[in-house]
């Protein structure tokens, strides 16, 4: 049982046991209601609220920064656009029609350049180790020494000695070398020089008689042919 439950039963049994009498019970009950009187009349502690302040006129106020928006995904919106437009297709562009240009001439072979001395270019060509005497050649480039090209080709047709066909093809040679590398005419050159050194000797030996030994001499030479223009 609580507090409250005992206490009537204590002034009961205070009563009937001759204690005290109902007068002071009486007296006691102003003092409760005088105490909850003053409780009542005491003023209650109101919590102060901050006082904002406010600012002057004059400063500018300080703006709170705005939250970041997420952005929005721009690859995605790009593609559904570009796949709602239609691609246009591109117009071929006209072509300008090209200023025709003049064939080109082919260029004139040059003729031999004079060089800083005042000489003329010398075409040079040489075969070595023919298969034949270097006496033997010098018979027949004898003939051919300061004639032109066209006069060499004649004597070299119309000679019967074998070593003229050696001399024929390396004189075509040193022709065909002023034409491709200094771009002259081959019939407007003439020859310069021609010579017949001797070449390495090849040595044999043949059998003879009474059980002998003969040594046989096979010569070779060095041919060589230089050309220029007739002017020079």
């Amino acid at each position: 049982m609580s507090e409250q439950d005992d206490k009537p039963e204590t002034l009961q049994d205070e009563q009937a046991a001759g204690g005290p009498p109902a007068e002071d019970l009486d007296a006691a009950a102003p003092d409760t209601a005088s105490d909850e009187a003053a409780a009542a009349e005491v003023p209650t502690e109101v919590a102060e609220e901050p006082v904002q302040e406010t600012a002057a006129p004059d400063e500018p106020v300080a703006e709170a920064p705005e939250a970041d928006e997420p952005e929005a995904d721009e690859p995605e919106a790009d593609e559904s656009q570009a796949e709602a437009k239609p691609k246009r297709a591109r117009k071929p562009k006209a072509e300008e029609p090209k200023a025709e240009e003049p064939p080109k001439e082919a260029p004139a072979p040059a003729k031999a350049a004079a060089s800083a001395n005042g000489q003329a270019h010398v075409v040079r060509a040489q075969a070595k180790y023919v298969r034949t005497s270097a006496r033997k050649a010098r018979l027949v480039c004898d003939h051919l020494r300061g004639k032109s090209v066209v006069e060499a080709r004649a004597i070299l047709l119309h000679t019967p000695r074998h070593v003229a066909r050696d001399w024929s093809k390396l004189l075509e040679s040193a022709v065909a070398n002023a034409e491709h590398n200094h771009e002259l005419v081959g019939d407007e050159l003439r020859i310069l020089s021609i010579t017949a050194d001797e070449g390495p000797t090849i040595k044999r030996f043949r059998p003879r008689a009474q059980g002998r030994a003969t040594r046989i001499r096979k010569r070779t030479a060095h041919l060589s042919i230089a050309l220029t223009t007739k002017e020079s």
